[in-house]
């Protein structure tokens, strides 16, 4: 699957994840870094997606550890919460 369509699909599954408050979180995240990611960091928010509202969004609050499949650069990123815009 090309970039573009990779990036299309996730911006789905990231955008209807079943609340609000994980769309705001998740796809906003999405929004504002994904067009700079590489395979590796697509591949990353690819997993982190198969898991959880509840849980990618602990991990990104510090509410959870973070699973060290996870840890590094893109969660401390996500750990930011600077891109999320509610209106």
């Amino acid at each position: 699957m090309d970039r573009e369509t990779e990036l299309k699909k996730l911006h789905f599954r990231a955008w209807h994840r079943g609340t609000r408050e994980a769309d705001f979180m998740i796809g906003g995240f999405l929004d504002r870094y994904g067009a700079s990611w590489n395979e590796e960091q697509i591949a990353w928010f690819d997993e982190l997606l198969k898991h959880d509202d509840v849980d990618i969004m602990a991990w990104a609050i510090g509410t959870q550890p973070v699973p060290q499949e996870f840890a590094g650069e893109m969660m401390a990123m996500m750990q930011k919460l600077d891109y999320i815009e509610t209106t």
